[in-house]
């Protein structure tokens, strides 16, 4: 997985007067279309679930609003890794987690892997 600084979020910086933090949308948009950008496999579901792989297979992310698992975990978004090499690890984040953050997240998962 190799990004183009392009895809990354910039780094801005606003005045203290200009902050509006981020809130939960319940969109899936920002994610799915850095996932897109970066050339994922997505697949939706006829339950309006997505699930995507990364190219080289060791990423998956799921967006799960229609899952009755994930929302009984209070969940809506999973990332799970399987590096080549070490430990697999999942990251999980809840309804009212803002997609732009999940995106950035993602965006700085991508940046940094090597293969």
């Amino acid at each position: 997985m190799n990004t183009s600084a392009t895809l990354l979020p910039a780094v801005v910086r606003p005045s203290v007067g200009d902050r509006h933090w981020l809130s939960a949308d319940h969109c899936a948009g920002p994610v799915l279309d850095l996932l897109d950008a970066l050339n994922w496999a997505i697949i939706d579901t006829p339950e309006a679930n997505v699930h995507a792989t990364s190219p080289d297979g060791h990423v998956y992310v799921g967006w799960l609003p229609e899952d009755a698992t994930a929302w009984k975990r209070g969940i809506v978004w999973q990332v799970r890794v399987q590096p080549v090499e070490g430990d697999a690890w999942v990251q999980e984040f809840g309804l009212n987690t803002p997609t732009e953050a999940v995106a950035g997240f993602l965006a700085a998962l991508a940046a940094h892997s090597s293969r």
